[in-house]
């Protein structure tokens, strides 16, 4: 088969698509052929050599895919041949072919198309986990999305809306707070222009957010404690703002607060099987019934892997950005 492959680290230039030896799936694993792959923060980081992949996982990038069974390892049930499935990767999305633990595959869901199937495992997972299963956000409170217009973004925004929650969102531009508009953001706050922690007070009436999914790190950590409410719960998922902050205990303890942060990749495979399970009962009826979509900027075939990862890195993408095999 053929997959990006990553020589060298390096800038987007460092992506190669080459032949490589064929996965074999092994006990309870899926073998998967490839349609779509999508790109994630994590991948970029990968290929610039700061995270490797966990013990035991493809080498090669990539985080979730989308395609159809091509074979079962032993000890697998409740799957054929043949399945349209996507899937939750420690790696190896970015390839033709890829092995996956079964309890990471979750059928395609009505009314998604194999290819956007590929953008909602990841995402899915990552909201729902860190939102609903440690932040456990309730209908009528507030989440605060940093990055509302990104895949993570996107996805938080529908799911919260759907269970009843108002949602609070900031980003960089007008056009991309009008995305987040459309797919029902409440409190739209331009980063650049406005300081969120002062619109997010002004609209709750000084309360702040009940909850804040943050992907930038030390950046934002003092400033994310000033926005919460009372018994406010923060989740961090991610560092694009640094690896080292000052956390102000006082300040979290006058308003009985907690702060979270969580990884996806590198977790155990029954907590990813568990996850998983929680969205396929969860979140895939809201997916069946259109209540919420994968939202997709582009697709690009995945040979030009190097061009999907400037599109992500200038920032100026909505939702996801998919690697594409082959036509659905």
């Amino acid at each position: 088969m053929h997959a990006i492959t990553i020589p060298e680290p390096g800038g987007p230039e460092a992506l190669v698509w080459a032949e490589v030896p064929d996965p074999v799936p092994g006990e309870g694993e899926v073998l998967v052929e490839v349609v779509a792959s999508a790109v994630n923060r994590a991948d970029i980081l990968q290929r610039q050599g700061f995270y490797d992949p966990p013990p035991g996982a493809s080498r090669y990038p990539g985080l979730e895919c989308a395609g159809r069974v091509a074979a079962l390892g032993s000890g697998v049930s409740g799957w054929s041949v043949g399945d349209e499935v996507c899937a939750l990767l420690a790696g190896g999305g970015y390839a033709e072919k890829v092995a996956v633990p079964a309890g990471q595959l979750l059928p395609v869901p009505k009314g998604v198309d194999l290819t956007r199937a590929a953008a909602l495992p990841e995402v899915v997972c990552t909201v729902w986990s860190n939102v609903f299963m440690v932040a456990h956000l309730r209908p009528a409170e507030t989440l605060l999305v940093h990055g509302g217009s990104s895949g993570i973004g996107t996805m938080a925004i529908q799911l919260a809306k759907a269970v009843g929650a108002r949602v609070a969102v900031t980003a960089g531009t007008r056009a991309k707070l009008e995305r987040c508009a459309e797919l029902g953001a409440d409190i739209l706050i331009n980063y650049r222009e406005q300081d969120f922690v002062e619109e997010v007070k002004k609209a709750t009436d000084g309360a702040g957010a009940d909850v804040i999914l943050d992907n930038m790190g030390a950046k934002y950590l003092d400033r994310n404690v000033q926005a919460l409410a009372v018994n406010g719960r923060l989740a961090i998922i991610g560092m694009q703002g640094g690896a080292k902050g000052e956390l102000n205990i006082g300040a979290l303890l006058a308003k009985r607060a907690a702060v979270s942060a969580t990884s996806l990749r590198a977790r155990p495979l029954e907590e990813k099987a568990t996850i998983v399970a929680a969205v396929r009962e969860h979140v895939w009826p809201l997916v069946d019934g259109g209540h919420v979509r994968p939202v997709v900027d582009r697709e690009v075939p995945m040979r030009d892997a190097s061009e999907a990862h400037r599109t992500v890195e200038e920032s100026g993408h909505v939702g996801k950005v998919l690697l594409v095999t082959s036509p659905a």
